[in-house]
């Protein structure tokens, strides 16, 4: 069962949030110490904090960086305290607490209860303190950017039940993003699919990136599943234009973008996860 951060994540649960990037969110907390509180957590499930591959981790405190520059901005306090406790939620999460005094940090006192309004006007004042911006107009327009980018049906029927084996398995997922109109650098691409700037991105041609599963004799020791990853591949090549894998991200564990161009172009493909140790 998704955790209650995972289903902030998702736009299934409301949150106050005051910023975010393709990887990380940071909102309010709901039942606070003060006001102000915040909580900054990656937005990929992992239960305990220093679970996170090494790379991972320090985004996230970059990131948390960031935020607490903004809360102190915002909120009147002398410091931001930092906790990370990890009994509450089964999601990694970083507490940032405007303190003016050591028991702020004290989380024996009694929570405090925010009106709505007040919460919204935190947020917002949080929100607008955020050094290159809070990130939260960019990532809903492109949601909302994806929401218009269909995914082709075949492209759907063809990825699913499928997954990549490296280190560990990952599932296939179908994916499509509103496309730039012009040519898809590493910046554009990171945008369209709501990565963090500036991060590495390596391009590698789909047959060479496929061949350990397409092979009859590969990973999947399944010739009915190797034969239904020719499929998928043969698709993307024949019905997509200029189709390309995207490894985003250096570590232990590489998000991948397998992405070409539709017709209307629309960029269209696959996502999943590789893990190399």
């Amino acid at each position: 069962m998704p955790s209650i951060f995972s289903r902030i994540v998702s736009g299934e649960l409301p949150a106050f949030k005051v910023a975010e990037d393709g990887r990380h969110l940071a909102f309010l907390d709901i039942t606070p110490m003060v006001e102000g509180h915040t909580l900054v957590i990656p937005k990929k499930e992992t239960d305990y904090i220093f679970d996170l591959p090494t790379d991972e981790l320090a985004a996230l405190h970059a990131f948390s960086q960031r935020v607490a520059k903004a809360v102190q901005a915002a909120v009147p306090c002398k410091r931001v305290g930092v906790a990370v406790i990890g009994l509450e939620v089964p999601h990694a999460h970083i507490h940032l607490i405007p303190m003016t005094k050591v028991s702020d940090m004290n989380f024996a006192n009694p929570k405090i209860k925010v009106p709505d309004a007040r919460m919204q006007e935190l947020a917002t004042a949080i929100a607008a303190k955020m050094e290159g911006g809070s990130g939260l107009s960019e990532m809903k327009a492109g949601a909302a950017a994806g929401a218009n980018a269909a995914v082709p049906e075949p492209l759907q029927e063809a990825v699913k039940g499928l997954h990549f084996v490296s280190e560990s398995e990952a599932p296939l997922e179908a994916v499509a993003y509103a496309a730039p109109g012009a040519e898809l650098s590493d910046a554009a691409l990171l945008k369209a699919v709501g990565e963090p700037a500036g991060t590495a991105v390596e391009q590698v041609e789909l047959t060479h990136f496929l061949r350990n599963h397409t092979a009859d004799d590969g990973v999947l020791g399944d010739v009915k599943l190797a034969n239904r990853f020719k499929a998928l591949q043969m698709f993307m090549k024949q019905e997509l234009d200029g189709t390309q894998v995207y490894r985003v991200g250096t570590g232990p564990k590489v998000q991948v973008y397998a992405l070409g161009r539709t017709m209307d172009g629309t960029l269209a493909g696959f996502k999943t996860v590789l893990t190399e140790t």
